[in-house]
């Protein structure tokens, strides 16, 4: 008997392999596992009834049905727990790739100098990987630079190792961050606000406006008196007071800390019952301000 060769799938709606047959018409198991790994057999649907039927197989060798192997299509078999273990590594495989596939966000860019334009800016990162977006904030009257910009790259890798570090971008250390709004996507509101905390008596309004407007646009600077050690600072851009948050910087040679400035929503009594004796003069300080103690320097 001439060699022929029978069309065989792995499903009804895939697109079926030419297996070889051997010269009194058999097929071999062997043939088919050589494709089709992990095959134990085959079966077809039958055309008169449309039911599914098994190849018969004796000691590896699948025989014709009737004879004639004809023009029909053969799924493969697979032992169910092979099948069960191969979907589960298909299923691992798929969480993996989903995992690996990080999708990329816009990166804020603090601390630019004035100069610093976006192709500047793009020709900086590109020494990264490829960049598919670079903005600088400009002031929409004056046209001049906020001091913060935007940068996005098309590999997720990259924008880790972007973050990872500081950067010199025309003789300026600048510093590249997620934005809050993207690392906690559900914050209902984000405040443009930040508490500067460990300042020294010595830091005047004018000073810290002209410190903090390297990163963007300074709207309010309030120091509370008498002195308490601390001052609030508003920006016109949310993302920039958010991406300051937990940073420690340097002003006038002394290491200040910046936090969240949080919405006033408790009686400070509640939240401060024994700061300086609960006392009545720096709550009804904190009434009037409108200002708050973020929560971590209690």
């Amino acid at each position: 008997m001439s060699e022929l060769y029978i069309r065989v799938a792995e499903d009804e709606n895939e697109e079926p392999m030419e297996i070889p047959s051997e010269d009194d018409g058999t097929v071999l198991l062997s043939s088919v596992a050589a494709q089709f790994p992990g095959a134990c057999g085959l079966r077809y649907r039958n055309p008169e009834s449309q039911c599914m039927r098994g190849v018969r197989l004796v000691e590896g060798v699948l025989h014709a049905p009737e004879n004639d192997w004809g023009n029909l299509v053969y799924v493969v078999n697979y032992p169910k727990d092979n099948k069960r273990k191969m979907d589960e590594i298909d299923a691992a495989s798929a969480v993996k790739i989903k995992r690996g596939f990080q999708k990329t966000s816009d990166l804020i860019v603090l601390g630019l100098p004035w100069k610093t334009t976006e192709q500047d800016l793009k020709d900086y990162f590109a020494t990264f990987g490829e960049v598919i977006m670079v903005q600088v904030k400009r002031d929409a009257k004056t046209g001049n630079s906020k001091g913060f910009g935007f940068v996005r790259f098309t590999d997720y890798e990259t924008q880790t190792k972007v973050i990872a570090q500081r950067h010199m971008i025309d003789g300026r250390w600048c510093d590249c961050k997620l934005p809050n709004s993207k690392a906690c996507p559900d914050e209902p509101m984000r405040s443009r606000k930040i508490f500067v905390g460990r300042c020294t008596e010595d830091m005047t309004t004018d000073e810290l406006r002209q410190y903090f407007m390297q990163y963007g646009e300074v709207t309010d600077v309030f120091i509370p008196k008498p002195f308490r050690a601390f001052a609030f600072v508003t920006f016109a851009d949310d993302q920039v007071a958010q991406a300051l948050c937990g940073e420690d910087l340097i002003i006038k040679g002394v290491s200040v800390h910046i936090s969240n400035a949080e919405p006033k929503h408790n009686n400070i009594h509640q939240l401060f019952p024994n700061f300086l004796g609960g006392s009545s003069s720096l709550a009804a300080m904190f009434d009037r301000s409108q200002y708050q103690f973020p929560s971590s320097h209690v």
